[in-house]
């Protein structure tokens, strides 16, 4: 059996409503986006990476930047987000897509081999972080046949905005992975993406510790019972107010499609 191509997709843009531009950002001197991009490439489960960003004027500049560290980039559609997904995937000929989003300068190129790991291992077709991991280290692993099908046939606003709800209101139609955690821990509770200008400021911290060193999620959980004041930078924040404001629109699409 042909090995796999496993393709890491990073959805990112400018326009973010909570904090524009926030890619962009310099964390220690780089974009944050960039901090990310150097993260993911540690991740040698990938044979290759991708930006998908959007085909807004203003989003030349995350292509530019993608390809200036040696990422490619694909441009596509700014609110059909799982139009974007499907399309960049094609382009890299992908047979599993590894999703994470573009607001993520903590992420764990570890995290990600032990979800691929477990998406191969248990013979699913999607499969996602650990229920006890912080959330900011989400990854969502998925066929590209799943993908495909999810694109022909999603019609919420949240199912193509966030690319996988369609996948996942759909168990009778995937073999989904069930729920699961690794470890005997629970950091669930900790927010590590960044969504306000509190979440980079706490990120800002993290990388203010670390320096230029390597650094893992046991690390950043090692600091963070060391120096819990920094928990506090941030409190309160989800990560997912953007799902929770299209699951609105779905309501209201719903009225009007039946």
């Amino acid at each position: 059996m042909a090995k796999q191509r496993v393709v890491g997709i990073v959805q990112a843009r400018m326009g973010s409503t909570r904090l524009s531009a926030k890619v962009l950002k310099s964390l220690r001197g780089k974009p944050m986006l960039v901090r990310q991009l150097e993260r993911l490439k540690q991740a040698a489960m990938l044979d290759s990476l991708i930006v998908a960003t959007t085909d807004c004027a203003e989003d030349t500049a995350i292509a530019e930047l993608a390809k200036s560290v040696g990422v490619q980039a694909f441009r596509g559609s700014e609110k059909d987000v799982l139009d974007r997904y499907y399309k960049a995937a094609q382009e890299m000929n992908a047979d599993v897509v590894v999703r994470v989003t573009g607001d993520c300068p903590l992420h764990d190129a570890e995290v990600i081999h032990t979800v691929i790991k477990r998406f191969q291992e248990r013979h699913v077709e999607y499969t996602k972080t650990p229920e006890n991991f912080p959330e900011g280290l989400d990854t969502e692993v998925f066929s590209f046949s799943t993908l495909e099908t999810a694109w022909r046939n999603a019609k919420l606003p949240s199912e193509r905005e966030h690319v996988t709800p369609y996948i996942r209101n759909h168990p009778e139609l995937f073999k989904l992975d069930e729920k699961w955690t690794e470890g005997t821990f629970d950091y669930s509770t900790y927010h590590w993406s960044v969504d306000t200008e509190a979440d980079f400021k706490f990120v800002e911290k993290v990388y203010e510790n670390f320096g230029e060193r390597e650094f893992h999620m046991r690390d950043v959980i090692e600091l963070l019972q060391e120096q819990p004041e920094f928990l506090q930078i941030n409190k309160g924040g989800t990560g997912y107010e953007g799902l929770a404001k299209s699951q609105q629109e779905d309501a209201e699409w719903q009225k009007h499609h039946g």
